[in-house]
């Protein structure tokens, strides 16, 4: 028999499930880790710098649909042929771990280190613990199909950390590290050091207290204003506004504070705020960053007061030993009982807190070591303004952020588990030893690599090694020089570092963006990047982020047994636009499902028909043309790195226009029911339903790669990730066309909604003739057989019942 003489009764779907079972991509999972991993064409190289995720815990799915996007971007260029390098290693430094093995213990970190084999012990808890953490990220991201490189080397391993100590040693030895006693901003709990970009606020009620100063040598008080009255030992100056006439008298005088009575300076200012309290500042060291930069514009000698474990110091007398928050409430007392407390108020300010464990942080001066960024923020700034950065409105935040650094980065930590500071001490005469670069040191543990000190000649045993380590961004913002081979292979990095995609989430902009922009131009003088992509937060239903303390989260693994992981991937790129926070919706879990569903049901229809034939008659072209406009956007939508267009678009497509008009237009011909059609047509038709499913299959398999593999293997025995999408636009004539299509489901529509409100079913005909434009004369055969009624070219005559529809009465 002829292929041409095929009828319906010789066409049968070669599928024989019947339904989709989100329960196959288990056993799809098991297929593609026996398969050669698809990494891509032999094109350009792209390199994505995906960020190394803390390993603090599992995911919930906000975190995982961040991960599930970024997969999507890697599986569409690999369409496109460009190889892509799309590493996947964990972030297994720092303090969040240290902060957690001490919860879980009951220990303290500084307690139990304080000796070499108490910090090795120390460690080797953290590694468990990450190691435990790690597994269950690799887990989930691995059930949501995701094709990333797993390199089991974090940013603890010794190639990593020998990375990011030669940036370290590169840059001490062009100046642009240093080590200096400032003031810091210090977390008690922690014991640490914090940089601007680890500082969150919190808002808090406190009360605002008015105290008396008294003029020195006159029987007058000044009322001052302050939240932080356990500071008066260390204050040094008032200052007032120049432009506040209520205080001209009193430049070039002098006042005594309250209860320590030592002699303070009144100065004129611009930064003191005149709607603040009374106008009156006290400048003391060191209750903000503001106190900090007029110590040093105003040349005041600074007297802390607040220790390294938030306790007072005894330069702060009766309040010595006390922890801040006691010390407010004694002194506050004490102003009282001495009727030197005018009236306090009770306010909602912004506190300082550590990121991690939220204390309360101080500013307390330290010897730390720092590197240089306040003399780079005008090429940082000019790198912020060329990158591409999506979407657009992220840009803003990056450089407000530029703006706003007041000091250069302290980047040593008094804590263990990091990456540790690479330098030795000669205790004899002080010098900074500096070992070669290109390997990873531990001077805490290990003998230095001088036997005698380059600088004065004393013995080893005078050289002792550095037991702080580096500040986490410091290791995390080298990842792109990390999986670039910037240490080890220059001609790869000069490929590679050209083409690089940063995709991250907004509440990082200011550390990991910032930091990495600033490191590789310090160490390359490139952009980090030519791409960057920002992503909102994922929140519950409700639209609040998800925390433990909110009893909010929502396991993925709970959501993937239910609805599957292409069900996921489907809500994590429809939740919402780039750069915008993304909801958890279950309805989109289902509409999900459905859709895979959907395809499904399509993939075992077509499966009817060989793949064969030539494309020729008009409704076949004009579909074919409407998708091939679609697929334009589509890509373009990919290209954007904006996931809600692509998936839109391909839900828009397949169901709504290939499924629902198409196909059923296209039937009676594919079947050739009561043999009306000649062959070239029938063949037409299937070779149509192949080529828009095929095309679909392959531009949504970076969204939901699981119904999308498997329904390309069922039709053509092979995998839909080793297809490559061919290039070209549409050709003129094809805009007509796609247009025509757009007309023909406009006809449809109309008829299905006269049959309804008649209440006939869809496919009864319809009395009289329905008449449409002549521009759309080439496909009434095809509109016949699908609404069973006589079509016409409308010549005036009619009751319109949708645009260009009209009924003629028999």
């Amino acid at each position: 028999m002829h292929v041409v003489d095929l009828r319906i009764a010789d066409l049968r779907p070669k599928i024989k499930e019947t339904k989709w079972d989100p329960s196959l991509e288990e056993k799809l999972l098991e297929q593609w880790e026996k398969e050669p991993q698809d990494r891509g064409g032999k094109g350009e190289l792209l390199v994505i710098d995906t960020p190394p995720p803390y390993a603090s815990g599992k995911w919930h799915i906000g975190g995982a649909a961040h991960y599930v996007q970024i997969d999507m971007i890697a599986r569409y260029f690999r369409l496109k042929g460009l190889k892509v390098l799309l590493p996947f290693y964990v972030d297994r430094n720092g303090l969040p771990v240290e902060v957690q093995v001490e919860k879980a213990y009951g220990i303290r970190a500084h307690e139990i280190a304080s000796t070499p084999e108490g910090r090795e012990k120390f460690l080797s808890l953290c590694r468990e613990f990450l190691d435990r953490a790690e597994e269950e990220i690799v887990k989930v991201w691995k059930r949501l199909g995701c094709s990333f490189d797993y390199w089991r080397r974090g940013t603890d391993s010794e190639e990593y950390r020998k990375v990011t100590q030669s940036t370290f040693i590169d840059l001490y030895k062009r100046g642009l590290i240093y080590e200096a006693e400032r003031p810091v901003r210090w977390c008690p709990r922690c014991r640490t050091t914090l940089a601007e970009a680890e500082i969150e606020y919190r808002e808090e009620e406190g009360y605002l207290y008015y105290v008396k100063y008294k003029l020195l040598e006159e029987e007058r008080y000044l009322i001052v204003a302050t939240t932080r009255p356990e500071l008066l030992a260390s204050c040094k100056a008032l200052i007032y506004n120049p432009k506040d006439e209520r205080y001209k008298w009193l430049k070039g005088k002098k006042a005594l504070s309250p209860i320590y009575e030592n002699v303070v300076e009144i100065l004129e200012h611009p930064s003191a705020d005149m709607g603040f309290g009374t106008g009156l500042v006290m400048i003391c060291s060191y209750g903000d960053e503001n106190d900090i930069r007029l110590f040093n514009e105003l040349g005041l000698k600074p007297s802390v007061v607040v220790d390294e474990f938030g306790r007072m110091l005894p330069s702060s007398g009766f309040l010595s030993g006390l922890p801040v928050e006691e010390a407010r409430k004694k002194i506050v007392e004490v102003l009282e009982k001495r009727g030197l407390l005018e009236k306090k108020e009770k306010i909602r300010h912004k506190i300082p807190v550590c990121w991690r464990c939220k204390t309360p942080l101080q500013i307390i001066n330290k010897k730390e070591l720092f590197l240089k960024q306040l003399e780079f923020r005008d090429g940082i700034r000019k790198i912020a303004k060329s990158i591409e950065i999506r979407p657009e409105m992220h840009r803003k935040k990056l450089l407000d952020w530029i703006e706003s650094i007041s000091m250069d980065w302290p980047i040593s930590r008094d804590r263990f588990y990091a990456t540790e500071i690479p330098l030795w001490r000669c205790t004899k005469c002080g010098s900074i030893l500096l070992p070669e670069k290109g390997k990873y040191y531990r001077p805490w543990k290990e003998k230095p690599p001088f036997d005698r000190c380059p600088v004065c000649n004393a013995p080893s045993n005078y050289i002792e090694g550095e037991k702080r380590v580096l500040d986490t961004w410091f290791d995390s913002s080298i990842s792109i020089l990390y999986i670039t081979r910037w240490l080890h292979d220059k001609e790869f990095f000069g490929k590679a570092i050209k083409n690089s995609i940063r995709p991250q989430g907004e509440d990082i902009i200011r550390s990991w963006l910032y930091y990495s922009l600033l490191r590789v131009y310090q160490l390359t003088g490139k952009p980090a990047f030519r791409r960057v992509r920002i992503t909102g937060m994922g929140l519950d239903s409700k639209g609040r982020p998800m925390h433990k303390s909110l009893g909010n989260i929502i396991d993925p693994d709970e959501m993937i047994s239910k609805y599957g992981a292409d069900s996921f991937r489907f809500w994590s790129a429809i939740s919402s636009r780039l750069g915008y926070d993304y909801r958890f919706d279950e309805k989109k879990f289902i509409t999900g499902r459905n859709f895979a569903t959907k395809i499904w049901n399509l993939t075992r229809f077509v499966s009817s028909f060989p793949y064969e034939g030539e494309i020729k008659s008009r409704t076949d072209l004009a579909f074919l043309a409407l998708s091939k406009e679609y697929w334009e956007k589509i890509k373009r939508g990919y290209e954007s790195l904006d996931m809600f267009e692509p998936i839109t678009l391909l839900y828009e497509l397949i169901w709504d226009i290939f499924a629902s008009h198409y196909v059923e237009l296209s039937k009676a011909r594919a079947y050739n029911r009561d043999g009306e059609y000649r062959g070239e047509e029938q063949r037409s038709a299937w070779r149509t339903l192949h080529e828009i499913l095929r095309g679909s299959l392959m531009l949504l398999s970076p969204i939901m790669p699981f119904i999308t593999d498997y329904s390309f293997r069922s039709l053509y025995g092979k995998s839909v990730f080793n297809e490559r999408l061919p290039n070209g636009l549409m050709e003129s004539e094809e805009g007509q066309l796609a247009r025509d299509a757009r007309s023909i489901m406009e006809v449809n529509k109309a008829l299905w909604a006269y049959k309804k409100s008649r209440g006939m079913k869809l496919k009864e005909s319809i009395e009289g003739t329905v008449a449409i434009d002549g521009r759309l004369k080439g496909y009434i055969k095809d509109l016949e057989a699908l609404h069973k009624s006589t079509f016409t070219v409308y010549e005036g005559k009619g009751e319109r019942i949708g645009e260009g529809v009209y009924i003629v009465s028999a």
